[in-house]
C-alpha cells in the first residue's frame, strides 16, 4: 500500500458539544459540521482537504468484533498537529489562555523540532510540533 496521508482520526469522548467547543476555541480547528449531541467533524488541515478529526458518542462500525473486552476497546491517544514556526507562540498561548496546562517546549534535535503538549478533556495527548525549518 502506499498511503496518500491520514483520512480521519476519530476519538471516542463523553461529551460531544463540550468536545468540540474544545477543539475549535481551545485546538483552533475548523468544524466540518455542526455538532451534535453524537458527532462534530473537525478539518484537521486546510478545509477541503480530506484529512478530518471526528469526535464521536457511542459505538463504532465494527466495535463488536474487536477482540478486546467491552470497556477496553478505546482509549486515550496521542496525535500531533503540524503548526508553523511563527505560528507556534500564538497557538500555545491560545491554549494557555483557556486555562488548560502546556508541557514544554521539547526540543527534539533528532528530527529538529519542537513540540508543546496538553490534554483535552477526554485525557487525549496533543501535540503542537513545529519544524525549525
Amino acid at each position: 500500500m502506499t498511503s496518500r496521508g491520514l483520512a480521519e482520526l476519530v476519538l471516542i469522548v463523553e461529551d460531544v458539544p463540550a468536545a468540540a467547543r474544545f477543539y475549535e476555541d481551545v485546538v483552533g480547528l475548523m468544524p466540518e459540521t455542526e455538532a451534535s449531541d453524537e458527532w462534530a467533524w473537525f478539518w484537521a488541515g486546510k478545509p477541503g482537504i480530506h484529512q478530518r478529526i471526528a469526535l464521536h458518542r457511542g459505538s463504532l462500525l465494527f466495535e463488536d468484533q474487536s477482540p478486546l473486552p467491552r470497556g477496553e476497546r478505546w482509549g486515550q491517544v496521542h496525535f500531533a498537529f503540524e503548526v508553523a514556526r511563527d505560528d507556534l507562540d500564538g497557538e500555545v498561548e491560545r491554549v494557555r489562555r483557556a486555562g488548560v496546562d502546556v508541557y514544554g517546549p521539547v526540543d527534539f534535535e533528532w528530527m529538529s523540532a519542537l513540540a508543546y503538549y496538553f490534554y483535552d478533556p477526554d485525557g487525549n495527548l496533543l501535540e503542537f510540533w513545529s519544524p525549525n525549518t
